[in-house]
Order: C-alpha cells, then sequence, then structure tokens
C-alpha cells in the first residue's frame, strides 16, 4: 500500500476493471478490525502507531463502547501493484493502480446478515484465524457463507505475535499449529465448495495463506522469503517456495534438503529454518533492546526501515 490523494481515488474510480471489493471475515476476536487498521495504515490514511487502536471501520458508538463490530463497514485503498505480481493476471486492466473497497465485517454470530450483506457486493474474502485459538464455530459460518455466495477466500493466520511474545513457541510446534489451523479451513471449505468454483482450499505453498500479527502491524507470504531466499542462493523461486511448507527439512551442515528429519541437531523443517526462526530472532532482539545486533540482521535480510 503506498500514501494516496482524493484525487488518485477519484480517477481509479472510472476505471471499473481495476476496483476490487475484498470482505474480511472472522470469527468475533480474532484480530479482523486489527488488521482493518493495519491495511488501512499502511496506505497512510492514519499512524501505523494507533492502528489497531483507533478502530477505523467501528464506526457507531455502541461499537466503540463494546470493542466488537456490529455493522459492516466499508474504506476505500490505493494500492499499486508490481508488474511481477501481474504478470500471471490474465484478465482486463488499465495499468497497475488499483482501487480496493475493504469491508470490514461483524464476527459475532447475532450478525451473521451483515456478512452475507457484505459478501453479497465483494469480489474476494479474506478469512482471518487467530493461529493459538484456531478454528472456531463462527469461522465456519463465515466460510460456509462465503462459499455459499460463490466467493472464493483466501485465508490469514493472525496474531502471530502470540507464538513469540506470550506462548513463546518453538518453531516446529508453531508449524503443527499453523498447518492444524489450515487444515481445519480446508475441511470445512471441502465441505461446502461449489463445482462451479473448483477448489477452494487454501495452500501456503501456492500464495493462498499468509501469517500475520495485525496489532504490529506485519504480514507475509511464503513467497516473501521465497523470493529473498531464490535470489540469494540462486535458485528456482517456485521450488524453493515449495520447500519452505510440508515435509520438507534443511540440514545447514550438509546443505541437503531431505524429505524427513534425519534427526540431526541442525536439521529443521523448511518453514522453521528460514522464516519462523529469522522472525523470532528479530523480535527477541528488539525485545532485549539490542540495537547493535538488529541492524546487521535486518540488512542481511534485506528489510528496510
Amino acid at each position: 500500500m503506498v500514501k494516496f490523494t482524493a484525487e488518485e481515488l477519484r480517477r481509479i474510480m472510472d476505471f471499473k476493471h481495476n476496483i476490487r471489493n475484498m470482505s474480511v471475515i472472522a470469527h468475533v476476536d480474532h484480530g479482523k478490525s486489527a488488521l482493518t487498521d493495519s491495511l488501512v495504515a499502511a496506505a497512510g490514511i492514519i499512524a501505523q502507531e494507533v492502528a489497531g487502536d483507533v478502530r477505523m471501520t467501528d464506526t457507531r458508538a455502541d461499537e466503540a463502547e463494546r470493542g466488537i463490530t456490529i455493522k459492516s463497514t466499508g474504506i476505500s485503498l490505493y494500492y499499486e501493484m508490481t508488474d511481477e505480481a501481474l504478470k500471471g493476471f490474465k484478465g482486463q486492466r488499465m495499468g497497475n493502480e488499483y482501487l480496493i473497497n475493504l469491508i470490514d465485517s461483524p464476527g459475532h454470530v447475532d450478525f451473521s446478515s451483515e456478512v452475507t450483506a457484505a459478501l453479497r457486493i465483494t469480489d474476494g474474502a479474506l478469512v482471518v484465524v487467530d493461529c493459538i485459538e484456531g478454528v472456531c464455530v463462527q469461522t465456519e459460518t463465515v466460510l460456509r457463507q462465503a462459499l455459499g455466495e460463490r466467493i472464493r477466500p483466501v485465508l490469514t493466520v493472525n496474531k502471530m505475535d502470540r507464538c513469540f511474545l506470550e506462548l513463546q513457541v518453538d518453531g516446529e510446534e508453531a508449524y503443527q499449529t499453523f498447518q492444524k489451523v489450515i487444515e481445519n479451513a480446508n475441511v470445512i471449505m471441502a465441505t461446502y465448495e461449489d463445482p462451479l468454483l473448483g477448489d477452494v482450499q487454501v495452500y501456503p505453498e501456492k500464495g493462498t495463506v499468509a501469517f500475520s500479527a495485525g496489532l504490529h502491524g506485519w504480514a507475509l507470504t511464503l513467497s516473501n522469503f521465497a523470493k529473498m531466499y531464490a535470489s540469494k542462493f540462486g535458485v528456482d523461486e517456485s521450488k524453493m517456495m515449495e520447500r519452505l511448507w510440508g515435509e520438507n527439512f534443511f540440514d545447514p551442515a550438509t546443505k541437503k534438503w531431505t524429505c524427513k528429519n534425519t534427526g540431526s541437531a541442525t536439521c529443521k523443517r523448511g518453514f522453521v529454518q528460514f522464516c519462523y526462526e529469522p522472525i523470532k530472532q528479530i523480535i527477541n532482539t528488539c525485545m532485549n533492546d539490542q540495537k547493535d545486533k538488529l541492524w546487521p540482521m535486518l540488512t542481511k535480510l534485506g528489510v528496510t526501515m
């Protein structure tokens, strides 16, 4: 997301093929509104420091009082995609600029009609699931509603900061937790899938699953890491992406990939070795105020601030 002006927003409204309506759906308290705030902050509408607290889409007094979303509320964001991201796109478009109408819908079961109304006018749905609580009752309800409206969902495993700061789980345990969340979501989607939509299940190695910490304002997909490591190691990006999920283990001592853990102390799952642990190291370094270690680490990972 980039900062934009009202004139830019108005100009893109004339390009109907460059407008996308997106619903954010989830179980109550899974971080949906905080994640929406982070997207709004990334677009430059609010400051990143207040994202998660200001709750831009909770505009009613009773929403602010209760701390939950009651009515579906939309907000328009400007997004400019890269040529690389659009290389596989075959639909009609005018340039790389898009108008994203983001709709934050309620997560409470009593307001399911608001979710249906939001889904009926959207092109896609972002399903937010708390990585610790997992797929809950209302998660199944909103997935069923989305597929009933023939909306193809994508998934974000949210509140990853809880794994690092609150529970301090190790990489393998975190992977198993995330895998269970994704599997449970896929079981529901397989139950309610529409033959006209084809396969609606989500897969991290295909880029339809993101991992996020809405309150802290960051999110990633495996493609982000695959792109970085592919250029670093001189390997194909698609192959690297496949190795970052599933039964793929890497041993830095032998510099070899295997389909099972060899038992070596240095042999770890690809996701743990190349995705989870680098994030964990950065967060631990920040929490310990080790600035002398932080900047070289960010430079090594190609992160700019």
